[in-house]
Order: C-alpha cells, then structure tokens, then sequence
C-alpha cells in the first residue's frame, strides 16, 4: 500500500526530546489509481524509519484542514506557553 512517498518537510516535535513531524506528499495512498493526499507523519524518535502515527489528507480538504487549525491556534493556542 502506498506509492511513492516525497518528504516535503521535518520538523522538531514540540514538547518531545527526539519526535519529529514529516509533511509528504503520498502518490497512489490506497493503490493503483487512487489520488493523492498529504501524509502528516508524527514520530517519537528522530531516527524513526517510520512514523508512530500518520494521517493522509485528501489534497481537496486542506483548505478545511488549515482553516480548523488556524483556529484551534487562534481559541487554544496560548495554552502550551
């Protein structure tokens, strides 16, 4: 399962020692012919080969996804500091 797999970004996991988050862009996630998505890989250990936990975003639902973040950052945001 899954196509080819292009790491679009890392980044150091906030609140972890070693967790990194990877942002991907994930061709043929569910087999020959089905679309792309965006796979947000979380990973407790930097060296990790693959993630503990991934989510794969249909491209067509970004703009939903950033807005429900944007304003999760917006209401809750100021928490973790």
């Amino acid at each position: 399962m899954g196509g080819k797999n292009t790491i679009l970004t890392k980044f150091p996991l906030a609140g972890t020692k070693n967790g990194m988050i990877s942002v991907s862009h994930l061709e043929e996630p569910y087999g020959s012919g089905s679309f792309a998505v965006v796979s947000i890989g979380i990973a407790l250990k930097k060296n990790g080969e693959e993630p503990d936990w991934k989510a794969h975003i249909p491209y067509e639902n970004l703009d939903e996804l950033i807005s429900a973040l944007q304003d999760a950052k917006a209401r809750f945001g100021t928490e973790s500091k």
